[in-house]
């Protein structure tokens, strides 16, 4: 089991540390309700530094990241983020994954914790033409300072102007007294904020100037339960529950990043897929009766049928009641449609809802 730089600090936190994608995490400090509120109402802080990072390079870089991914990365420019995703030969999905445009012929790849080894090895087996790569995943330490409150925190610690910053930009500058910190307008919790890119031996500085600066909004540490919650109510996928190498893409809504006007790894599939139209889709859903959806529950109609199953999904703490996802059929997927989770074998009563769950 690995550990991140900040490990012992998170012990010290009193955090509840388990297994997550090969790492001890910490799931949370006080109790996910407290900390989903903390995010959505005011500024909390991720410790993310299992994510990877790739870093790409060279005269042929863009030409392998087009090849390799779904969206068109030669629409960046320098300090802007993408968001893609890595299809694979047989018409799921490697992984999903932000792009983040350098500058010309450098790039970095941010991947899931759970994928980095295979994502390396896949991109690498794609590499044909020689782009420089390197595996910076041991080297950085990635912190999410999300919330209302993130822009007014850290603002105090850089001179960068963070609130010009916009959704889905970076700058790399000084922050805390770091130099050459990655400052990325983005997060995976719809509530806003930055998200912190230092070296190891910077980690533990930057995490206490952090807290320093938001002492007077009440900041607090926020663990993986609460991550689950804020981004299920954005309705943004987590590779391994509503995204896999065996899910289309285009089904998991992955159209808007998905670009024909390229090729690149099954690209003619995935328009054969589109053009014949889709025969299922991934659609969020609230519950009408009391209770909650939990993953691998049946989805059902109202004689009982299976349609699916449940995806992601949880007890909403911003609307107090049960949410989820789930695929299926195209004819169930509008929305206010009637459909069943099965708990328990009972049959509660749902209706699907447009993405996403809690508007900003």
């Amino acid at each position: 089991m690995k550990t991140v730089p900040l490990h012992q600090v998170h012990i010290r936190l009193g955090a509840k540390m388990v297994p997550f994608a090969g790492f001890e995490m910490p799931v949370r400090y006080s109790s996910d309700l407290d900390e989903h509120h903390t995010v959505r109402n005011n500024v909390g802080v991720f410790d993310v530094s299992h994510m990877g990072e790739f870093s790409v390079k060279g005269p042929k870089a863009l030409d392998l990241i087009q090849k390799v991914s779904s969206n068109d990365a030669s629409a960046l420019f320098d300090g802007k983020v993408q968001y893609s995703y890595l299809p694979n030969a047989t018409g799921g999905v490697v992984d999903d994954l932000l792009v983040y445009r350098i500058k010309e012929e450098d790039y970095l790849l941010v991947v899931n914790a759970s994928n980095i080894e295979k994502d390396w090895n896949w991109i690498q087996s794609q590499n044909t033409e020689g782009a420089a790569m390197e595996n910076l995943s041991d080297a950085l330490c990635l912190l999410a300072v999300q919330g209302p409150n993130a822009a007014a925190t850290l603002q105090k610690l850089t001179s960068v102007n963070l609130p010009s910053m916009e959704y889905y930009t970076f700058q790399i500058g000084e922050m805390a007294g770091i130099d050459d910190v990655v400052i990325s307008a983005t997060g995976y919790t719809g509530a806003g904020g930055f998200e912190i890119y230092v070296k190891n031996e910077d980690a533990e500085k930057m995490w206490h100037a952090i807290f320093e600066a938001g002492a007077e909004f009440g900041i607090k540490p926020v663990g993986l339960g609460a991550r689950d919650t804020l981004r299920l109510e954005k309705g943004f996928c987590l590779y391994g529950n509503d995204i896999d190498d065996n899910t289309s893409p285009l089904e998991a809504g992955l159209g808007w990043v998905t670009k024909f006007s390229k090729d690149f790894i099954n690209s003619e599939e995935l328009k054969k897929q589109k053009e014949a139209g889709l025969t299922k889709k991934l659609v969020g859903f609230e519950m009408i009766d009391r209770g909650i959806p939990r993953g691998h529950y049946e989805l059902c109609d109202a004689e009982g049928i299976k349609l699916g199953e449940v995806t992601s999904g949880t007890q909403s703490p911003t609307l107090q009641k049960g949410i989820g996802m789930g695929y299926v059929p195209a004819a169930f997927s509008k929305p206010d449609t009637e459909i069943f989770v099965k708990v328990r074998d009972k049959l509660l009563k749902a209706r699907t809802v447009k993405l996403p769950f809690v508007k900003n």
